[in-house]
């Protein structure tokens, strides 16, 4: 379904009914992303997956400024009082795992719950994001310069990723048809406003959450196992799930088995 909220039309898809449960995909995703688990797990759930902005079948606005972290939880935000949810569980990954960390800083009220997967809280130093902005602008121009398929042709062979080369050949295939849909308009402004450089830490305010929150990792994506061990030694409230032989997209690696685990972790809640 299409909803207006603060001036941009948002796609959201709406399976099952009972509690929420809210995804948002990391970046170059969308809605279609989650459909492996939210059609396993909407026999239980209202599963509420959203295309954030700059994706999927969610407008690319021209202006920077509309992709903020504030400007998109605010989004968010309108979007569940539209679908009549007063509070989630909320659960996003890698960049949907940012914003969902910051969505739950600042509409604490609305969550639940929260599930990280293979997400962090931002750089911790002005040197780290300054450096890492100028990156994000560099690719940013790139996309906008060269166009979808070179930077999906580059996208698809970063280290991130490289487990995924596992995967069936017509998986594989899915997933570049999927980012190969995206705009370009959409992905720059979506890592000049809200990519990692231009986030501000949330490190130190990991100890305001008082959700349960759960981080998952897969076991071959060691940059991010580490960032989750570092998260749980400023909040040892939160618990760790890592998958074996997995990488930093375990939804998309291992989809059942992902599915499987939020299904049993939401019976413990």
């Amino acid at each position: 379904m299409i909803l207006q909220v603060n001036d941009i039309r948002y796609f959201v898809e709406v399976k099952g009914e009972g509690d929420p449960l809210v995804f948002l995909h990391g970046f170059t995703g969308d809605t279609t992303t989650w459909s492996g688990v939210t059609d396993q797990l909407s026999a239980t759930y209202r599963c509420v997956s959203i295309d954030l902005i700059g994706h999927g079948r969610t407008e690319s606005p021209k202006e920077v400024t509309r992709y903020t972290m504030d400007r998109v939880a605010a989004d968010i935000s309108s979007l569940l009082s539209e679908l009549d949810i007063d509070n989630a569980v909320l659960l996003g990954y890698s960049m949907g795992g940012r914003m969902a960390l910051y969505f739950s800083l600042t509409y604490p009220e609305k969550v639940k719950e929260l599930i990280l997967e293979s997400a962090s809280p931002g750089l911790k130093t002005s040197e780290e994001r300054n450096e890492r902005r100028n990156k994000d602008h560099a690719l940013a121009d790139r996309i906008e310069r060269e166009g979808i398929e070179d930077f999906v042709d580059f996208w698809q062979e970063i280290p991130l990723f490289a487990s995924q080369k596992r995967l069936p050949d017509k998986e594989r295939s899915e997933i570049r048809k999927q980012r190969l849909s995206q705009s370009e308009t959409g992905l720059s402004n979506s890592l000049k406003g809200m990519g990692t450089g231009a986030q501000a830490s949330l490190w130190d305010r990991l100890d305001e959450l008082t959700c349960p929150v759960r981080l998952l990792v897969g076991e071959l994506d060691h940059k991010f196992v580490h960032i989750a061990e570092e998260m749980k030694k400023l909040n040892p409230d939160f618990q760790i799930l890592t998958f074996s032989h997995t990488g930093h997209a375990i939804h998309v690696e291992e989809s059942r088995k992902f599915g499987t685990i939020i299904e049993e972790l939401l019976l413990t809640t």
